[in-house]
């Protein structure tokens, strides 16, 4: 459409709404809010609502023939017939951002024909954002952003709690609740390899996934597969970030629970 904005003041504007959504939720963070489970292990709270609930009428008066897909807002068909999508997670990190934690963030990202166009992280509690554009590379709070050079999988380093035995030959570094923020640590070369063994959600990934391509990062879902957004599940099997000299190692190394795990 003639009358959209170019791509780098969308992404302006796209990283000022995220700064407002990101703005009401650190307000209210760590105080006194309702909070619910979705599902057993699936908190969500009523700043979420809120959240999503701001992005949805900012973003959509800036594109308003986007489609829509966030976590918080009852899915709808009619976002599959749309060449660009918004695909939003209010707060990516819930349970840290309900725990008085900092591993939260508010996640945007702009899909156009399956792919990511636009992406970015606002982690207010952190002072962090993140940003990118396909075809122009990564930032970090404006300074560029370049994964890590490590083409030996032993010692990768891996945001998580725990490291099963059979990945004891990894390196456990600290691990924030947001998958997007662990996927964001592999673009800044703070991690290594990030993976996710389980069906997820475009949201929870989209915005990160191109942070992480622009910043030289190999990444696809669990079984090395390129990922595509705007699908009708909106679910992928898996997300695996790495360092380009490990990725073929990693799906070698997770391939027979990749296997066994997205077939239950």
């Amino acid at each position: 459409m003639a009358d959209r904005p170019g791509t780098g003041d969308l992404a302006d504007a796209i990283a000022a709404i995220a700064a407002e959504a990101g703005a009401l939720a650190l307000a209210k963070w760590r105080t006194d809010f309702r909070q619910w489970e979705k599902s057993p292990g699936n908190p969500v709270c009523e700043v979420d609502l809120e959240v999503d609930a701001l992005l949805h009428q900012r973003l959509s008066a800036l594109l308003p023939d986007a489609g829509w897909l966030s976590e918080e807002t009852v899915d709808n068909a009619d976002r599959l017939s749309q060449s660009r999508l918004w695909v939003v997670d209010p707060i990516d990190g819930t349970r840290d951002y309900v725990r008085g934690r900092e591993g939260w963030a508010v996640s945007i990202a702009l899909v156009e024909d399956g792919q990511p166009l636009i992406g970015v992280l606002d982690a207010p509690a952190r002072g962090e954002v993140w940003r990118a554009e396909a075809g122009r590379g990564a930032t970090l709070n404006g300074l560029p952003i370049r994964t890590g050079d490590r083409a030996v999988f032993s010692g990768a380093r891996v945001p998580t709690d725990t490291l099963p035995k059979v990945d004891s030959d990894l390196v456990a570094v600290a691990k924030p609740n947001s998958i997007a923020l662990r996927i964001a640590m592999v673009a800044a070369g703070e991690a290594d390899l990030v993976a996710t063994l389980r069906w997820g959600y475009e949201w929870d990934v989209a915005a990160a996934v191109l942070i992480a391509a622009e910043a030289g990062a190999t990444v696809s879902d669990a079984f090395g597969k390129p990922l595509f957004f705007n699908t009708p599940s909106a679910q992928a099997f898996g997300v695996l970030a790495t360092t380009p000299g490990i990725h073929a190692a990693a799906v070698e190394r997770l391939a027979d629970r990749a296997r066994t795990l997205a077939t239950r």
